[in-house]
């Protein structure tokens, strides 16, 4: 909101863009109460989430998307990408003061859809915990689970330069 903001004074067009794109999100998120949404949606909502990222962090916040071929219209629950995003900048981008590119790779394995999202970590020194409570991905994990059982799941991993989340989920129909 800070940055909408700031927006309405030096770059009005640029400020109802991002308005629309914070409402869009939030439509995005009170209306997720179904239990399935399309890849192609899910890909969507993420996208927005980056553009309004983008206003606030400017260059220091770059997304590397290369999502292939990946079948749009894969069903999964909803918003279950753009809390991967969220983290990776809240907890990869955002402490580096030079910032940092996140990477969001899709493939297919065998009848599975595998996303990742990996992003640089900052130095202990940063002063936020990189680790963080889990619950986003806690979160995504169970409803993962609910979905599609021991089809689908959730990994992580981190090393000194990076962290990475994957999540797997069956490609079967469309929305």
């Amino acid at each position: 909101m800070n940055t909408i903001a700031s927006l309405t004074r030096t770059d009005p067009r640029q400020a109802e863009e991002a308005v629309e794109d914070l409402s869009d999100l939030l439509r995005a998120n009170l209306g997720a109460s179904g239990d399935r949404t399309s890849l192609k949606e899910e890909l969507e909502v993420a996208a927005i989430y980056q553009r309004i990222e983008k206003l606030r962090l400017g260059e220091r916040l770059a997304v590397d998307w290369q999502l292939g071929d990946l079948p749009l219209d894969a069903c999964l629950p909803p918003l279950i990408l753009q809390p991967l995003l969220e983290n990776a900048i809240y907890h990869g981008i955002e402490p580096l003061p030079q910032g940092g590119t996140i990477k969001v790779g899709g493939r297919r394995v065998g009848g599975l859809v595998e996303i990742t999202v990996s992003n640089p970590v900052p130095g202990a020194a940063a002063g936020r915990s990189l680790q963080g409570n889990c619950m986003a991905q806690e979160n995504i994990h169970q409803r993962l689970a609910i979905a599609f059982g021991a089809r689908a799941g959730l990994q992580s991993t981190s090393d000194a330069g990076g962290y990475e989340v994957s999540i797997r989920f069956p490609q079967a129909g469309a929305a």
